[in-house]
């Protein structure tokens, strides 16, 4: 499968790789500023943006083999990696298959404990229900801080103070994309990640966290640490679920700093 991306900037590639919502446009807070020092190929998972859904089922594996694939489709071995949420699991997830190079991941899911998993999805869910029936409001909702700051307690520390245009995207993607009930199910009812053992990544790992992170909560930081032991493990203070949304100079610097 071929996945629509965008490139920008030239230098050392970097690719990213989104969660769940507006496919390659939940980049867009740092994307430029990432592409004034690196080339940046920012990609739609299958099901998302203008990629086409994945033939089969979707899980977390089957989304990771079509970005190994895009990998080596477009001859970026060796890449360095950066991902968000889902995104972040699975720049993780090709770290522990060898795949890629240096590897950010920032708030990744996969560590839940069950009771954290149930919450997970008893909350977003429904929240992914009310976009979708908000669909056609959306723009003034998200034009307006009241009713920003309403929509947007579980993802972001401070709601009010975001931007129509950065937001939105990601939201009109949750309630849009063709494989986000799909991907829900992968991340909810699938297994949770699975780790690399010291020395096997193919590069340096960094996991960055929100500590006021409301989805993947911050005491699973501790948890994808021990997965992963080689990770350097970096926190966004005031940050929630989206640090190009909360801390996005921070975010910048984290993955410039962490990849090469």
């Amino acid at each position: 499968m071929t996945l629509n991306h965008v490139r920008r900037g030239e230098g050392s590639p970097l690719l990213l790789v989104h969660g769940l919502g507006a496919g390659w446009r939940s980049w867009e807070p740092i994307l430029d500023d990432l592409a004034a020092s690196r080339e940046v190929i920012a990609v739609d998972l299958p099901g998302f943006g203008d990629s086409p859904p994945l033939d089969g089922e979707v899980t977390v594996a089957a989304l990771a083999d079509a970005v190994a694939g895009f990998i080596e489709e477009l001859g970026l071995e060796g890449v360095a990696t950066a991902g968000q949420s889902m995104g972040g699991r699975i720049v993780l997830e090709l770290a522990r298959r060898g795949v890629g190079g240096d590897t950010v991941a920032l708030d990744p899911g996969g560590f839940w404990s069950d009771r954290e998993l149930a919450i997970f999805s008893a909350t977003l869910r429904p929240s992914i229900a009310l976009v979708r029936a908000l669909r056609g409001a959306l723009p003034a909702l998200m034009g307006n801080p009241v009713s920003r700051t309403a929509l947007l307690a579980q993802l972001s520390a401070r709601p009010w103070a975001l931007s129509a245009q950065t937001v939105l995207p990601d939201v009109a993607g949750l309630a849009d994309a063709p494989a986000t009930g799909a991907a829900m199910d992968a991340l909810t009812k699938g297994p949770t990640q699975d780790g690399a053992p010291a020395g096997t990544a193919p590069g340096r790992v960094t996991i960055g966290w929100g500590r006021r992170d409301l989805v993947t909560v911050p005491r699973q930081a501790r948890r994808a640490c021990r997965a992963f032991p080689d990770a350097t493990l970096h926190w966004f203070d005031r940050c929630g679920h989206f640090p190009q949304w909360d801390a996005p100079q921070e975010a910048i610097r984290l993955i410039l700093d962490r990849t090469s």
